[in-house]
């Protein structure tokens, strides 16, 4: 379904300035995110009883009925909005009532009362959904005008739902919030936020279509806002996958579970640390997809129990204290399927650390043939932290037996994107279209059995099967299908440069001789130019 193009990021922004001077930037989104939600659940609602209405009076639907009891009951059926991903909201808490109300003194209290009928009904359908909507506007310091004054801009008739039926235009609203306020909270919203063009590369690797999708760093949920976007994107239905989360940080849990069900998502997602207290223990996960903190130092590896089945060996000698970053990689592991893939955002130091802890882990995972790709990426992606990411793909279908991937155990590719990337602001840079597709279809094209074509790798004779069988290719200075062989040798460092090489440059068609002449003679004309500037610099010192 296409979406309809709206512009609205200025009015978006002006909303948000209406809390200026009340409200810090970085509580911002505390205030206009869940007024947000309650706009989508109101909105919901009145489609629903819409379309039931229209049932009701149609002879030719099975909810045809001339009898007005009927229909009242048909109309106030809780059931039948449920079964419809909604709620029936009473009028005191609808978003037409809060707009009609926009202007009078006591709009903070009706707006936090509102909040508290509409809790109520969330935590009745699902005990997860426990203090979503906190009364948080009466003891604000925001004044009533400013409240109404948010409410007003929000009901501008190109943010409803029902005027741009196409538009997803509350979870795009959403979505852009949560950007701006990331980009107003700088390094402290790194915990909720991963920007969208490393979401939508992750997702285009993986090709999450169905099953289950799990992430248990969630943050505000951007990874399966995307992945359900690339269901959409590619035909498929979204009912085909189901959601698992973890989130350690309450406030954040909040933002992830009012984001999936503005899309209507079905989702399990859980409070705690998922390095000490995963809350999934049996689950295994088609697809994990995942942006963990980086470089997470005294997260207390001594905490965990000493045969934790998330471990690779003994706890240790397989974490450290000084980084999470491999605890993290090791549950990852744990939670795929027999078949299951896991991209990870990773700080650039875990391709080469070799802090015990970090290196046995690596070294393990190498020669046990679980790493499938590693992507370097360009710096000033991140919003949030100047610290250099790359992307880790581990995967468990590397056999060739899904009938979709060749076998490839005794490969990894390496792709360095460093130079991919434009830049929109001094500080950020982004990935268009063009280089997602280019890095997605140089992993798809490497890992897939070519139409009707098997490829059976070996160590030795990977590259030249792959050569004879795949067309795949390797591209000098930015992808190289490497042997576990070649990375053992490079002391199981996993830095695309060292694989890769240096691009190639192109031949200016001039033979070297005569570029050794040109050389030459512009260094002897500079030689003599030097000499003569010499003499008048001493000529003009005798002058002094």
């Amino acid at each position: 379904m296409a979406k309809a193009d709206i512009d609205f990021e200025k009015e978006l922004w002006d909303a948000a300035n209406e809390l200026r001077g009340a409200v810090s930037e970085n509580n911002y989104k505390n205030y206009i995110l869940p007024l947000v939600f309650v706009k989508h659940l109101s909105e919901r609602y009145e489609q629903v009883h819409s379309e039931l209405e229209q049932l009701v009076h149609d002879p030719s639907s099975d909810y045809f009925t001339a009898d007005p009891d009927e229909i009242d009951y048909v109309l106030e059926d809780r059931d039948e909005y449920r079964s419809r991903n909604t709620f029936v909201i009473p009028h005191a808490a609808s978003w037409q009532y809060l707009k009609d109300n926009a202007e009078q003194d006591d709009i903070k209290v009706k707006v936090d009362d509102a909040f508290d009928v509409i809790q109520d009904l969330l935590t009745t359908y699902n005990p997860q959904l426990v203090n979503l909507l906190p009364r948080i506007f009466v003891k604000s310091e925001l004044s009533a005008k400013q409240t109404g004054g948010i409410i007003n801009l929000l009901s501008h008739p190109k943010f409803s739902e029902k005027e741009n039926p196409e538009s997803d235009i509350l979870g795009r609203i959403y979505e852009y919030y949560i950007g701006r306020f990331a980009m107003a909270e700088g390094s402290g919203a790194g915990q909720f936020f991963t920007p969208g063009s490393i979401v939508r590369l992750l997702v285009e690797l993986l090709e999450p279509y169905k099953g289950r999708i799990f992430d248990p760093a969630c943050g505000s949920g951007g990874m399966f806002v995307q992945s359900l976007k690339f269901i959409k994107e590619h035909g498929g239905n979204k009912s085909d996958i189901s959601v698992y989360g973890q989130e350690m940080t309450a406030q954040t849990l909040r933002l992830c579970l009012m984001n999936l069900m503005l899309r209507n998502l079905s989702f399990d997602i859980k409070l705690g640390n998922s390095l000490l207290d995963d809350k999934f223990p049996n689950l295994k996960a088609d697809f994990v997809i995942a942006n963990p903190p980086f470089n997470v130092s005294n997260w207390h590896p001594e905490d965990l129990p000493e045969g934790d089945p998330r471990l690779f060996g003994p706890r240790e000698e397989f974490t450290t204290d000084g980084s999470a970053n491999y605890m993290w990689m090791q549950t990852f592991w744990h939670h795929l399927s027999d078949t299951g893939t896991a991209g990870i955002v990773m700080a650039n130091g875990a391709m080469t650390s070799n802090t015990k802890g970090e290196r046995n882990v690596r070294q393990y995972m190498v020669d046990q043939g679980m790493v499938d790709a590693i992507v370097r990426l360009p710096d000033k992606l991140f919003l949030t932290t100047g610290i250099p990411a790359c992307l880790f793909i581990l995967s468990k279908n590397r056999d060739g037996k899904d009938g979709t991937h060749r076998e490839r155990r005794n490969e990894i590719l390496f792709i360095d994107a460093s130079k991919l990337g434009t830049m929109v602001s001094r500080k950020l840079r982004v990935f268009s279209d063009e280089d997602i597709r280019r890095i997605a279809d140089t992993y798809h094209t490497w890992r897939t059995v070519p139409a009707g074509d098997p490829v059976i790798a070996s160590d030795a004779g990977a590259k030249q099967s792959q050569q004879k069988q795949s067309p795949y290719q390797d591209i000098d200075g930015f992808c190289k299908s490497a042997t576990r062989t070649e990375v053992q040798k490079q002391d199981y460092k996993l830095t695309p440069g060292i694989y890769v090489g240096t691009e190639a440059e192109e031949a200016d068609g001039i033979p070297f001789e005569e570029k050794v002449e040109g050389l030459k003679s512009t260094l002897l004309a500079q030689f003599e130019k030097a000499e003569e500037l010499k003499k008048r610099i001493l000529e003009n010192f005798d002058k002094i």
